[in-house]
């Protein structure tokens, strides 16, 4: 026996195994099998905490997961804090320790309950009119005194240690929710053959029978029935049974998200088991079967310690043999709240009276032989940390060290919500059930409105095996309640909660639809009502019932508030699963990487990959190593990694006319051996991506786009090659880390390889600028392409992932008499921008079309269609004054992303003609130099226009992008 409220047998716990625990530092003692919350009642403790606004004493109201105020922080070894856990549903175990949380400087005294006093100061929406003014106070008074008071928990200061694990799952059927109508659905399931997976939130599979006692299923007890049901279940090949493990939101296509519990039940875990597990499952057929929430009733004083839910006192005492208290008033609108008086009062509780807000009693009232006060409800409660007395409609009050209320059952619709399911309005129940369906899924029992047992058995079973004959199921000793919905309460004096864990009251409802919100969804923010983390589960209701009847609109007028995911809270360990520290990104490095650090290459960052920024030397700052390596390329020869360029490989008998129909560009008449520039537009017409395409033969090309671009073009493709142009024959392949690129620029280019290449004639007469050849370069089969980033000649040799640095180190040994230098993208960057070559992402902002870039060479106008091709002929895209590609010359360097304007003296806000996209120094021409995005740029050329500063004024004359060899000389070498 543990605790002085624990009855003296019954219920699931395993009395045999005590279990020490503490709260608050106060040491208590429960049974294997209990959860926190269900053992700290057994110990007569319902002070568990404070609310979040009024810090009012807060005890537990619910058994499951529903629950707004049990709210504590679990504390493990080695700085494992998480806060804000539900005591109702943390298992116990031994050492378990756990605290309240939101008061200073204890949990019976808070000094933070002044708010409770002051409450009139803080209506709805007392924070959008109390702290708009004086606007210089937010910074320095309120935001940081808000920030301070906000919140439940403390969230943890140091690293996660738990490890968290993620697995895809493909199953036939998915049954969620493991009560008698998940349970009844899986056999059925189960018995055709489907690979099922049977999940629930809970410990025990079981539902609703773990706390049946007196019910007969099949002519066994219903304890019975569901051990035997499990272990057949378990016994199954192709079953999966996941208890302790949340269906947490639905995602397209039948894919919902579990989050399963491992180990926050274990005293001590397996340091090699994650702690969570996050399933994505992708099933063919879901069963919903997530059962009903009771329902709050809305008095004055509804939240002390000691007022709870009907049922979750049942569930207390049938499941964990625990009596919450020794004298009892129910409050109920609901005939299911009788069963809870009749199991308390054979347990030896005094039930002193049972206000039936009904005016006429149903027959399970009227056969009762409680207390029944009929056409009565609670208008207001006494006590301070727990109640104490209950005062009825009547005038008579009732002393009592617990209230049970029971307002009517809320069916948990939020998974078939999320499915994009229609709901539907029942009257009698006054709530929202499933209506019509847009998945593969059947709602069935209690989240269906189907409360009866043998419904709920009998309607699992036929969603379980659509095909089946219907199957009876013989149920015996079930009391099936009428459930309806509760009257609307009474105008009452006293703060009535509505929302529980937000302190949010019938008050702060009223005094939002007075203030003229009428949307359910403002109402909702301006109150907070149902934005707790409980996504409130038993405020929803009841908060639509009171604007229902302020706007005198019925509720599927007023309508319902979308059902987010999580249904729960989810950590953010099992969302984030192995992608934290140095694998929360990928980071992708060349084959060249190693010998790059060896030379104390500075790295950046683009996309996922880390790229060689230049190659200093001995005191060289960036600056100077940049203008060392851009000297190199254009005076004698650099090599350069290209690695991380995309490349996508494009085969088949349609290659030619699916690259026609995605490309600006024709590539009908290229010759295979040859390449050609590509402009990839987006459907509006806006360049999305560019690069080299490269023609192997008549059904292969080779294409590259940029680095950070690849994934988005290869899906782009896709999405055109599946969607859209499904009748092409055309494969298309990611070779983008098969292939090292190293290319090699300057006019000795050609010297430097010619020593390494075989089988390949690099003679500028056999192979001209725009070229590609296969062969061999220091014996490895390689791709040589002939082609310039920089505007000298180049190229760039393409060889295996696994040879690229024997390759690079060979090119490299082979350039010392020519005294070759590596150099990086901030070098690259710089050649290029002297040549006006654009780089996507850079010269382009979402809204350029290749005429802006110069580009309508790239365009052609005489192809049946690309894509792109209609929006180009907009009349917004043919406008003269749309912003162009130019050039700017300027005494000063130019901040990227500088604005532009055409005259410095025109007062602020000055009319903006573009922006500079690329500055840099140019070694070549020994000065600054600038790309620009401005307004009829090509018009303005030779014009001087400005660049504000915050110190001073720059003036810009505008130029042609192309400032080094605009003949191209040097690019045919």
């Amino acid at each position: 026996m543990t605790g002085e409220f624990r009855t003296p047998a019954g219920g699931r716990i395993d009395r045999g195994q005590p279990l020490s625990f503490s709260f608050d530092g106060k040491q208590f003692t429960g049974c294997q099998g209990d959860t926190l919350a269900s053992a700290l009642l057994a110990n007569g403790v319902h002070l568990v905490g404070r609310s979040f606004k009024y810090h009012r004493p807060r005890g537990i109201l619910s058994a499951g997961s529903e629950e707004p105020n049990a709210l504590v922080a679990i504390d493990r070894d080695a700085g494992r804090v998480t806060p804000n856990q539900r005591a109702t549903q943390q298992e116990l175990y031994d050492g378990l320790r756990s605290s309240s949380q939101n008061h200073f400087p204890s949990l019976a005294f808070d000094l933070g309950a002044v708010n409770d006093a002051l409450a009139p100061l803080f209506p709805a929406g007392f924070y959008y009119k109390t702290f708009m003014w004086p606007r210089a106070f937010w910074r320095h008074l309120y935001e940081p005194a808000i920030r301070a008071a906000a919140g439940l928990g403390r969230a943890p200061t140091a690293a996660d240690p738990d490890r968290y694990a993620q697995h895809f799952s493909h199953c036939d059927v998915l049954v969620i929710g493991a009560g008698p109508a998940g349970l009844a659905a899986a056999l059925a399931a189960s018995a055709t053959g489907a690979r099922v997976m049977l999940c629930d939130e809970q410990a025990e599979l079981g539902g609703s029978l773990l706390a049946e006692t007196e019910v007969g299923i099949d002519g066994k007890p219903a304890s019975v029935w569901l051990s035997e049901t499990n272990s057949e279940l378990a016994r199954h090949p192709d079953v999966m049974l996941l208890p302790r493990t949340t269906a947490f939101g639905w995602f397209p296509d039948n894919m919902v998200g579990l989050v399963e519990r491992i180990t926050d039940h274990l005293a001590q875990p397996d340091p090699n088991l994650p702690r969570e597990r996050l399933w994505q499952v992708r099933a063919k057929q879901v069963v919903i079967a997530t059962g009903a929430i009771e329902r709050p009733l809305v008095f004055p004083g509804n939240d002390r310690p000691g007022v709870m839910l009907a049922d979750a006192v049942r569930t207390y005492l049938m499941r964990y043999g625990v009596k919450v208290g020794t004298r009892v008033v129910i409050a109920t609108a609901d005939d299911s709240a009788y069963a809870a008086a009749t199991a308390l009062r054979e347990a030896g509780v005094s039930i002193v009276a049972v206000a039936d807000l009904r005016p006429e009693p149903s027959e399970i009232a009227r056969a009762s032989d409680m207390p029944v006060r009929a056409g009565t409800h609670v208008v207001a409660t006494r006590g301070r940390l727990r109640i104490t007395a209950a005062t009825l409609s009547s005038g008579e009050i009732v002393a009592c060290d617990t209230l049970l209320m029971c307002g009517g059952w809320t069916p948990s619709v939020h998974l078939f919500s999320q499915s994009r399911g229609k709901l539907r309005f029942d009257e009698r129940l006054g709530a929202f059930l499933p209506g019509q369906s847009a998945a593969r899924e059947r709602s069935v029992g209690a989240c269906n409105g189907s409360f009866a047992l043998t419904a709920c058995l009998e309607e699992g079973y036929a969603a379980g095996d659509r095909a089946a004959p219907p199957r009876r199921f013989a149920v015996t000793g079930a009391r099936d309640s009428q459930h309806h919905a509760a009257p609307r309460p009474a105008a009452t004096r006293g703060k009535a909660f509505v929302d529980f864990q937000n302190d949010v009251t019938a008050r702060d409802l009223h005094i939002a639809t007075r203030e003229g919100f009428r949307s359910i969804e403002h109402v909702k923010r301006y109150t907070t009502t149902g934005m707790a983390t409980d996504q409130g589960k038993t405020s929803n209701m009841n908060a639509l019932a009171i604007v229902s009847d302020m706007l005198r609109r019925p509720i599927p007028q007023v309508g319902h508030t979308t059902f987010r995911m999580p249904y729960t809270p989810v950590t953010f360990g099992a969302l984030a699963g192995t992608a934290r520290g140095a694998m929360f990104e990928p980071v992708r490095h060349t084959p060249i990487h190693d010998w790059a650090v060896a030379q104390g290459a500075l790295f950046e960052d683009v996309g996922t990959w880390q790229r060689a920024r230049c190659f200093p030397r001995d005191g060289e700052d960036m600056q100077t190593a940049v203008a060392r390596e851009c000297r190199a390329v254009r005076n004698a020869v650099g090599m350069f990694d290209a690695t991380t360029l995309g490349k996508i490989e494009v085969v088949g008998p349609d290659a030619t006319e699916f690259l026609n129909r995605l490309y600006t560009n024709s590539f009908t008449g290229l010759a295979p051996g040859r390449c050609r520039y590509g402009l990839l537009l987006n459907e509006a017409g806006f360049v999305m991506d560019d690069g080299v395409v490269a023609r192997l033969s008549p059904d292969r090309f080779h294409v590259t786009t940029t680095t950070g671009g690849a994934a988005g073009v290869l899906h782009h493709m896709e999405d055109y090659l599946q969607t859209e142009f499904p009748e092409l024959r055309v494969w298309l392949t990611s070779i983008t880390e098969q292939w090292a690129v190293i290319a090699v620029q300057g006019p000795l280019a050609r010297q430097v390889i010619a020593p390494l290449v075989r089988d390949i004639d690099i003679s500028p007469e056999a192979m001209p600028h725009l070229s590609v050849r296969e062969g061999r370069v220091c014996g490895v089969s390689a791709r040589l392409f002939r082609v310039s980033f920089t505007g000298e000649l180049g190229y760039e040799i393409n060889v295996p992932a696994d040879y690229g640095a024997a390759v690079w180190e060979a090119v490299f040994a082979a350039g010392a008499p020519h005294g070759i230098t590596p150099y990086g993208t901030e070098t690259m960057h710089v050649l290029r921008a002297e040549k006006g070559y654009i780089i996507v992402g850079q010269e382009t902002d979402g809204t350029v079309i290749p005429a802006d870039l110069g580009l309508d060479w790239a365009v052609g106008r005489a192809k049946p269609d690309f894509v792109g091709k209609r929006s180009l002929t907009r009349p917004d895209m043919l406008r003269p004054d749309r912003k162009q590609l130019a050039g700017l010359l300027s005494p000063d360097m130019l901040e990227e992303g500088a604005q532009i304007v055409a005259d410095a003296n025109v007062p602020v806000p000055l009319p903006m003609l573009g922006h500079v996209t690329s500055a840099y120094w140019s070694e070549t021409l020994r000065r600054p130099i600038a790309l620009a995005l401005v307004a009829g740029g090509r018009a303005r050329i030779g014009q001087m226009l400005y660049v504000p500063m915050p110190d001073r004024t720059i003036a810009v004359r505008v130029t042609d992008p192309g400032f080094y060899d605009k003949e191209g000389k040097r690019l045919h070498g």
